[in-house]
């Protein structure tokens, strides 16, 4: 239901407050029907709540209905604010995910691509051995709770006992001889330095690309539930004096006085506004994060290179391969020749390796967007009450004797009340119990610190206690209308 207001003029009956109020004239509209509904001549005022108990236009049901009224426009007004920042938030956390995640698919296909050709069955008889790593680290990037330097680990082991086992058809080579090849992997280094190399430098790469995107989805989930927050009763009563006690008053047209909207939203919007120092940290560790990306090591070269490692890793198996069976057998002893094998082993040749990178300046203008939006929402919190009144209560364009100060038209003379909720004790529109915070607004504070923290700990190349992949999955859902990855 829809209430608007006219102004219609007063009978003179009421002498000197008629000469210069009118009682607006409210309309009420149920879908496409309208009826007109005249306000009462004025009256005593002792019966409102709210609206100072001069001469009155609103009786008591009025008055109830324009409080609620009031109180849902200015939720409805927090929850568009929240929903636009939201979607700039989302719209970032997209690009840049979709980005990473299609250099890893880059990555494998071009493995797919390269492989088969250049070291024929060695790559074409273990396909699920390669299919399960890039799944697994696809896993690692979305948050799943796996060790990566464990999973490449284990990689390697699996993949030396298969390559091992091709490159001696005419040995056989039961399980505790793979063991003791195994054990001696370490030591003997059959993949070169490219194991090492790529364990090193993916964990922070990963590490850092998808930190940052879940920065980005934790600091949208504050927004949409501390948006969601009801208004406290104090506040409604407050926003309903500000809004439409002027027109309960018979002055319509006099618009609030900026200082006394600011005060009001200041009060209501108090447990919000702390928000602001954990927002801007973890805002700025985000920023900070992004210089993980560049580089060698950095994310965007790692995570497109996965394929390059595994390449070298093979190449040199190869290459050493007449060393390195000399040395397992040392250590192992000598295998037993499978007499059912036929002819000696074949000398492989490895065909052409082309795995040239086609680099692209995609990253460097996402980064340069997303810090830039970041940039213009780190003082969301503290300019939302100035943005509502703005935006939403339509204040004086001028603080002079022509807006509504709360109790008439005229001067506000209150001084503005600071940010946060310590800031309210003496706030002179909004009674403000600073010893109680809001709870709910006090688990995001939380949230914030713990994705800072995360996000710290990521810029130092640690592996972080990530979110499970469900609720990386709900992310996606909310960006796609429900269509997960």
């Amino acid at each position: 239901m829809l209430s608007l207001c006219l102004s219609q003029p007063l009978s003179r009956r009421e002498g000197s407050w008629a000469d210069t109020h009118l009682c607006p004239l409210h309309q009420t509209q149920v879908g496409d029907q309208v009826s007109a509904l005249w306000a009462p001549l004025p009256a005593p005022g002792e019966h409102l709540r709210v609206c100072p108990q001069s001469y009155t236009c609103c009786t008591s049901d009025m008055e109830e209905n324009l409080a609620n009224r009031s109180r849902a426009e200015l939720e409805s007004g927090l929850r568009d604010s929240g929903r636009a920042l939201q979607a700039t938030l989302s719209t970032q956390l997209w690009a840049m995910d979709d980005y990473f995640q299609r250099l890893l698919n880059g990555s494998e296909r071009a493995l797919q691509d390269a492989f088969p050709s250049a070291f024929g069955d060695l790559y074409t008889q273990n396909t699920k051995a390669f299919g399960d790593l890039y799944a697994e680290l696809r896993l690692y990037y979305r948050g799943a709770s796996l060790q990566l330097e464990e999973t490449l680990a284990e990689f390697w082991a699996r993949l030396l006992e298969r390559l091992f086992k091709q490159l001696h058809p005419r040995l056989l080579l039961p399980d505790d001889y793979l063991d003791c090849l195994g054990k001696q992997a370490e030591t003997l280094q059959p993949f070169g330095d490219a194991p090492r190399e790529l364990r090193l430098r993916a964990t922070r790469a990963f590490v850092a690309a998808r930190t940052f995107v879940q920065g980005l989805g934790v600091a949208s989930d504050v927004v949409r539930k501390v948006s969601q927050v009801p208004l406290s009763p104090e506040c409604s009563r407050a926003v309903m004096k500000l809004v439409y006690c002027a027109h309960c008053l018979g002055v319509p047209g006099a618009r609030p006085c900026p200082n006394y909207c600011h005060n009001v939203l200041k009060g209501c919007l108090a447990n919000q506004a702390d928000l602001d120092a954990e927002w801007r940290n973890l805002l700025d560790s985000m920023v900070l994060i992004t210089n993980k990306f560049w580089g060698p090591s950095g994310s965007e070269s790692v995570i497109s290179s996965v394929h390059m490692w595994l390449a070298e890793a093979i190449s040199a198996l190869l290459d050493g391969k007449d060393s390195l069976t000399a040395k397992v057998i040392q250590g192992c002893g000598n295998p037993k020749v499978n007499p059912q094998a036929a002819g000696p082993e074949e000398q492989r040749r490895r065909g052409k390796l082309d795995l040239q990178k086609h680099p692209t300046n995609e990253l460097e203008k996402l980064v340069s967007e997303a810090k830039a939006q970041l940039r213009d929402v780190q003082d969301f919190w503290v300019s939302l009450p100035g943005t509502l009144c703005s935006e939403r209560v339509a204040v004086s364009m001028a603080s002079d004797d022509r807006c509504w100060n709360g109790m008439t038209k005229g001067r506000y003379l209150p001084e503005v009340m600071g940010d946060g909720l310590a800031n309210q004790i003496n706030n002179p529109e909004v009674e403000v119990d600073i010893t109680k915070p809001d709870m709910a607004i006090r688990q995001q504070i939380m949230q914030l610190k713990i994705m800072t923290n995360r996000l710290r700990s990521a810029y130092n190349g640690k592996d972080v206690d990530f979110q499970d992949a469900s609720e990386w999955q709900r992310w996606r859902a909310g960006l796609t209308g429900g269509q997960g990855l």
